[in-house]
Formats: C-alpha cells, sequence, structure tokens
C-alpha cells in the first residue's frame, strides 16, 4: 500500500494505494562550468531553477490532454521532452520496449537526458511522465509536475560538468492500468521495473550509483515527508540542504512510507531518495481524480523542490566518494 506513516505528534494516518516494483555549494570542485559560462548561483549558493518555466512546461502537457501509455497523447508528451531536452544540449536515449500490463501489452518509452560528467559512473535524476488511465485526467501535478522538475534541473544543469554524469530520466508506466493490487500487485512502475532490469542485464547498473527521484511535487501547499523506504544518507542530505537553504516549512521532519519509481533501484541496490508530497489538497482529495488540474500546482513549488535536488548534489557526490573511497 502506498502509505503515509506520520510521526509528528497529532498528524493523521494517510493510508492510499501503491506503486510496487555542500547544501551550499562550498566544494566548487564538484562542479565545473564551461569555458564561457559560469556555474549559476542564487544569493544562498543554489543553482536557480525558473518557477515560470516550471509552470509553462507543466501548462503544456496539460494542454495535450490525459496521457496514459500507449496513446497518441504521450506521443506528442515524448516529443516535447526529447526536444527540450536536445536544446539544452543534451544527448538524447529512447529506451522503447513492450509491457505486458493488465490491459495486455503495451509499447512504451523511457526517456534520458545524458550529461556527461567528470566520471562515467551514474547519478539519476528522474520522475514519470505519464498519466493514469481516467477519461478526462490531465495529470497536472500527477505525471505534469515531475516532469518539468526534471526538465528544469537537466536546463540548468546543462551548464556545467558535473563530476558524476548525471541521467535525467523520464519513466513511462508508473500508473496502474486498472489497480496498483491487480496482476500480482505488478500493475504499475513499468517503466521503472524495465529500466532497472535492463540496466542490470547489460551490466550498466554498476555505474549506477544514486538516484533521485521526483513525484507529485508541484502542488502549491507542498509539504515533504522523509520516505522511509528511501536511503538513510540520501534523505538526509536533501533535508539537510534544504534547511540550509531555509526550507524547513516544506521539508518536513515527520516521517512517510511510500513506494514509488525508487523501490526498483533500491531493490537492486542503489541509493535512492523519494521526494513526494502526497497530501495533495483536503485530505488529499485532489490524488488520482479529475481535479488535479493546472489551478492547483505551482511553478514555485516545483523550483524549491529543484533548488533543494541541485544544491544537495555536493554533499551526495561526496557521501559517494567516501563510500567508494574515491577522493
Amino acid at each position: 500500500m502506498f502509505q503515509r506513516r506520520t510521526t509528528a505528534p497529532g498528524m493523521l494516518l494517510a493510508v492510499a494505494l501503491a506503486f510496487l516494483p555542500v547544501a551550499m555549494f562550498g566544494g566548487a570542485e564538484l562542479f565545473s562550468a564551461g569555458a564561457s559560462d559560469k556555474y549559476p548561483l542564487s544569493a544562498q549558493g543554489a543553482a536557480e531553477l525558473d518557477a515560470a518555466r516550471s509552470y509553462e512546461h507543466v501548462k503544456k502537457l496539460v494542454e495535450i490532454g490525459p496521457r496514459p501509455p500507449g496513446s497518441e497523447a504521450i506521443k506528442k508528451a515524448q516529443e516535447y521532452i526529447g526536444n527540450e531536452l536536445k536544446s539544452y544540449g543534451l544527448k538524447v536515449i529512447e529506451d522503447d520496449f513492450q509491457a505486458q500490463t493488465t490491459r495486455g501489452t503495451v509499447g512504451m518509452k523511457n526517456i534520458i537526458g545524458e550529461l556527461s560528467g567528470q566520471r562515467s559512473e551514474i547519478v539519476l535524476i528522474a520522475g514519470h511522465y505519464d498519466t493514469k488511465l481516467q477519461r478526462g485526467f490531465v495529470g497536472a501535478n500527477d505525471g505534469g509536475s515531475s516532469t518539468a522538475a526534471v526538465l528544469e534541473m537537466a536546463r540548468v544543469l546543462a551548464k556545467t560538468r558535473p563530476e558524476y554524469t548525471v541521467w535525467f530520466v523520464f519513466f513511462d508506466g508508473e500508473e496502474a492500468f486498472v489497480d496498483w493490487s491487480a496482476n500480482n500487485g505488478m500493475d504499475n512502475t513499468y517503466g521503472s521495473r524495465h529500466m532497472a532490469s535492463k540496466l542490470t542485464g547489460d551490466g550498466t547498473l554498476r555505474r549506477v550509483k544514486a538516484m533521485v527521484l521526483v513525484d507529485m511535487i508541484g502542488d502549491k501547499n507542498l509539504d515533504l515527508l522523509r520516505d522511509d523506504e528511501s536511503t538513510p544518507w540520501m534523505v538526509n542530505a536533501i533535508w539537510k540542504t534544504a534547511r540550509e537553504l531555509g526550507q524547513t516549512k516544506h521539508f518536513l521532519e515527520a516521517e512517510g512510507g511510500y513506494s514509488d519509481d525508487h523501490i526498483p533501484f533500491k531493490g537492486a541496490g542503489v541509493p535512492v531518495v523519494d521526494l513526494i508530497d502526497f497530501n495533495y489538497g483536503p485530505s488529499n482529495q485532489y490524488w488520482h481524480t479529475n481535479e488535479d488540474t493546472l489551478d492547483k500546482i505551482s511553478g514555485e513549488s516545483i523550483k524549491i523542490v529543484g533548488d533543494v535536488v541541485i544544491a544537495s548534489l555536493p554533499e551526495i557526490f561526496k557521501q559517494l566518494n567516501a563510500r567508494s573511497g574515491k577522493h
């Protein structure tokens, strides 16, 4: 089950359906700017996303309409994502595959924007871009906000050469076709399960050292819990950065337990962290309903999450180096 298990006094336990299977840039050596571009820093020392751009990405996706896997509409979303990544100068990798779903075989596509780093080891920054198979469901937050966040982080980081190679990953097939518990509990996370399996099979997973996942982070009332299904040191790195950037209002100390697109990678031994605001509207009333519309989301919320993630990368790289003995 997709659960929130809160530990803060007086908070309510919210349960819903499940998915399956520094902070300041003090360490300048972790990033290097291009010959003519200085790495963009805010007054606090963190890279800045653009809230208006973030909102515009969601708007364009919502205008396409419902975007479930295998639909003509999702092809338009795929084209939009690919064109954006190319415009940032990133290498685009399209991973087409056939998913065996509760609705039969469905063609799906994961999309990767690759930013070469100083090392070949990879850190994933990921989100899903599909929407729930439901007439009229446009997924402004659930599918739209994660896509916008990953695109904006890609645009900002494309101006740099980070220590680790970064893959900006857009997963297809995160949503269930029928029910999260259908097909022996495997009617969901098709894209992430496929990618984890494929990278394991071809040996690439050995290069994947960490994963940051964002999902449903566009809510105007942004409040993120510490996911206890994530790797503790990854969660600590993100929350430490959020504190230093003054974002404790949005990054809460209470805990929630979530299954999402990070679980297949966690199962494969990759350190992971999931940033998800599963408190969408009063009593979570907008989640998986046709009320998940553009007026419920904020570009500023997307910016806050993206800024914290980017500002956390030096600490994440530092931790990875310490754990691997690299300096």
